[in-house]
């Protein structure tokens, strides 16, 4: 898939393993496994790649967040994201746009 980052944070987070806000700081154990879970999603070829990988819990989001879907990090971090599908067959392409690193308890 192709991963874009809605937020520059995100970004930095997986490029340089930190971020510049002060307000996005996270353990080091949590970013590790943040830039894993990216690299998980960049070499699957579409959403139902991810379906093998139970330690992802993918899971299409509803409430106030439907439309979005989601991986687990961990057990308390998730990756949220937009999933779209372009191109024709056999060039089908899947964009995955990471929109946030949440807590998921919060």
């Amino acid at each position: 898939m192709e991963i874009e980052f809605e937020k520059n944070y995100l970004r930095e987070l997986y490029e340089a393993g930190k971020t510049s806000n002060k307000k996005y700081r996270f353990q080091p154990s949590v970013t590790k496994q943040f830039k894993n879970t990216i690299d998980k999603l960049r070499n699957a070829n579409r959403i139902e790649d991810l379906f093998p990988f139970k330690s992802l819990n993918y899971e299409k989001l509803v409430g106030d967040k439907a439309g979005l879907e989601s991986v687990r990090v961990n057990q308390q971090y998730r990756i949220e994201f937009y999933s779209k599908i372009t191109g024709e067959e056999p060039d089908i392409i899947t964009i995955c746009s990471i929109v946030e690193l949440s807590n998921h308890y919060k």
